[in-house]
C-alpha cells in the first residue's frame, strides 16, 4: 500500500475518534437534546417540539423563578416545568394569581392560556401556602390545567434536575430563546 494512503486513512480514523469523543463528552457532560412530550408546558413549549438543554447551568448556579429545567420525576420519566419556587419561597395561589413570599408575582407566560378560559373558569386552582424546603424547588406546567407538576409530586430535589432549557431549535420556524 502507498504509505501517503495509510497515513491519509489514518488521519481521518484520528479526526473521527476526537470528533466522537468530543461529541461524547459535549453530550454527556455540557448540552443535550430534548423533546417534548405532551401539553403540560403549553403555549410556552409544544408537544415534539426540539430543546437544548444546558446541562452545567446548576453545576455552576442555582435554580431561579422563571428558570425552565428539565428533571427525573421518576425512575423512567423525566418532565420538563418551570421553577415556581425555590428554597426558602412561601408559594401560594389566590384567584389565579400566584404569590411568592407574600407579593404578587407576574406571569405573562400564562396570558394565552388565561384569555383562551370560559368566564368563571381558573387556570390555576387555589393552593398554599407552601414553603419551599432547603435543597428543593417547587415546578409547574405552564399548561395549570393538564400538568402534574409539584402540586401532585411535591417539591422537587435539586439534585434530581438534569438541566435548564435554554433554545427551541425544532421546527425550524418555531427556534426560539427561552431565556
Amino acid at each position: 500500500m502507498n504509505s501517503s494512503f495509510v497515513k491519509e486513512v489514518y488521519e481521518w480514523i484520528k479526526s473521527l475518534v476526537i470528533a466522537g469523543v468530543l461529541a461524547y463528552l459535549i453530550h454527556t457532560y455540557l448540552f443535550a437534546l430534548v423533546v417534548v412530550s405532551g401539553t403540560s408546558m403549553e403555549s410556552t413549549l409544544l408537544d415534539h417540539e426540539r430543546l437544548i438543554m444546558n446541562k452545567i447551568a446548576y453545576r455552576i448556579g442555582e435554580p431561579q423563578n422563571g428558570d425552565i429545567v428539565v428533571f427525573h420525576a421518576t425512575e423512567t420519566d423525566d418532565y420538563i416545568k418551570r421553577v415556581i419556587g425555590v428554597p426558602g419561597d412561601i408559594i401560594e395561589y389566590k384567584e389565579d394569581t400566584l404569590y411568592i413570599n407574600g407579593e404578587i408575582i407576574k406571569e405573562p407566560y400564562l396570558e394565552e392560556k388565561k384569555e383562551g378560559l370560559e368566564a368563571g373558569l381558573l387556570l390555576t386552582d387555589d393552593f398554599g401556602p407552601v414553603e419551599v424546603p432547603d435543597g428543593m424547588v417547587f415546578v409547574m406546567g405552564d399548561n395549570r390545567r393538564n400538568s402534574t407538576d409539584s402540586r401532585d409530586l411535591g417539591p422537587i430535589a435539586i439534585d434530581k434536575i438534569i438541566g435548564r432549557v435554554n433554545y427551541v431549535i425544532w421546527p425550524i420556524p418555531e427556534i426560539r430563546s427561552l431565556n
